[in-house]
């Protein structure tokens, strides 16, 4: 096997190399464009499936639960049988996935699909990580190439709310997972052709003890938070779910220390900017996906504007994300990730805090500016924060390492909706639950900042 991947032909010229980055990117970007565009289409599914906030929930987290927890084994599955075969893998499920769940009937269809997205999405995420990592070595060219991939990405999540609200208001909301079908055809094509298989492990064993108490853990975790005001904070199956979820986390750093394999090594931990990397990524992402689960329910539910124009709304937020990472890439490749992490969770937490003073009647001034500083903030954050992590581990790491940061992430997005959702069931009012959850999201911000500040960049202990 190793032999005939040495034999494939190194296509490392420069326009293959843009191809190979734009596959790549165009995979994860898909991933991305899955959870915004639904934020838009969100009503449009309630009135069509039925359920209330908790149902619409499930919607969105069911895709995030299980992407969190097989972020993991699919980063030590690319190591072990090659971040291309899983890439490949991913991208196919995905596929399959979108063009059932444009099909369903109900709710809990809908909710099974997005799950099975979940799968897809998990497998794509480190796996497109890991290859760019081996086709771009030196520190300064991975740096810019991570910020082109984060802005071909980032234009999902300025893509999405438009194309979200376009799409369900003028084809009614199964089109939006239409959208993923050539998408991730056109990617599998470019995959296939341009990018190179990395070294196998075959030898790496699976940790079936860690995938079963990581997915475990957040899945009882999310239950809680989700269903705590349905059922009553103080239920026997709300208490079940939290000792649930913390036995099953004490579980799985047990099987971790002990296992000759572990899906996570803890020894990673030491390495100050690991540790504090984990924390930073599931802060940047409470942020950003609680405030596109509050918003969209806000400007359509409370402020009365359709789906697309909802999605226009929210443009401010999204522009930077496809525009700054660019930029981000390069200023990383020469002053390191520390100053530009820092100042984009302050960015993101002035911008949150703005949006507390909006009401019914607030001009859109207000909200507008404060969604610029949210985008410039997430897009200064998320680009700086990959390149500081995945660059402070040995290469043949980098698949683990990239599937724990982003199984982070997408806990915090999972808590984020799991957390607003529950703010703004228990208060009197939409209004009064938004504003307390923008406050909430504004001190995990500013938490995102002084941890950045501290501990990324320091020399492992």
């Amino acid at each position: 096997m190793e032999k005939a991947i040495q034999s494939q032909p190194n296509r490392t010229g420069k326009s293959a190399k843009t191809l190979l980055l734009f596959g790549l990117s165009l995979g994860y970007f898909m991933v991305l464009l899955d959870m915004t565009v639904v934020s838009v289409a969100l009503p449009a599914i309630r009135v069509d499936l039925s359920g209330g906030i908790s149902g619409l929930q499930w919607v969105v987290n069911a895709y995030t639960i299980v992407f969190a927890g097989l972020l993991l084994s699919m980063g030590a599955f690319a190591d072990k049988l090659g971040a291309k075969h899983v890439y490949m893998g991913g991208l196919a499920l995905f596929l399959v996935a979108s063009a059932l769940s444009a099909a369903v009937s109900t709710l809990g269809a809908l909710i099974g699909l997005r799950a099975i997205l979940g799968i897809g999405a998990a497998a794509l995420t480190p796996a497109s990580l890991t290859l760019i990592a081996h086709a771009y070595p030196v520190p300064a060219e991975r740096a810019r190439a991570l910020g082109i991939w984060a802005a071909v990405t980032g234009g999902a999540m300025a893509a999405g709310p438009v194309i979200g609200g376009l799409l369900a208001d003028s084809f009614g909301w199964r089109s939006i997972f239409l959208l993923n079908v050539p998408l991730a055809a056109i990617s599998l094509i470019m995959t296939f052709l341009f990018v190179r298989e990395t070294d196998l492990n075959p030898q790496r064993s699976f940790d079936l003890g860690g995938q079963i108490t990581a997915i475990v853990a957040i899945t009882a975790l999310s239950f809680g938070l989700m269903e705590g005001e349905t059922n009553g904070w103080d239920s026997p199956v709300i208490i079940a779910a939290f000792s649930l979820a913390l036995l099953s986390a004490l579980l799985f750093w047990i099987v971790e220390a002990k296992g000759k394999s572990p899906l996570l090594p803890l020894r990673l931990f030491k390495n100050a900017t690991v540790s504090a990397g984990m924390l930073a990524g599931m802060a940047i992402n409470i942020g950003l996906s609680g405030i596109l689960f509050v918003l969209p329910l806000f400007l359509q539910q409370i402020r009365g504007l359709s789906a697309h124009i909802a999605g226009l709304a929210l443009l401010p937020m999204m522009i930077p994300l496809a525009c700054n990472p660019i930029l981000t890439g390069c200023i990383v490749g020469r002053i390191g990730a520390r100053i530009p992490m820092t100042v984009g969770f302050s960015l993101g937490a002035v911008g949150t805090l703005l949006q507390v003073w909006t009401g019914v009647n607030t001009s859109y001034a207000i909200t507008m500016v404060g969604l610029l500083l949210i985008g410039f903030g997430v897009s200064l954050t998320i680009p700086s924060l990959m390149t500081a992590v995945i660059s402070s581990v040995p290469k043949e790491q980098t698949g683990a390492i990239s599937g724990a940061l982003n199984s982070s992430r997408q806990l915090g997005a999972t808590l984020g909706v799991a957390i607003l959702g529950t703010l703004l069931r228990g208060s009197k009012s939409f209004i009064a639950g938004m504003h307390v959850s923008l406050i909430v999201t504004t001190v995990i911000l500013f938490g995102g900042s002084l941890l950045s500040l501290v501990f990324i960049g320091r020399k492992q202990s």
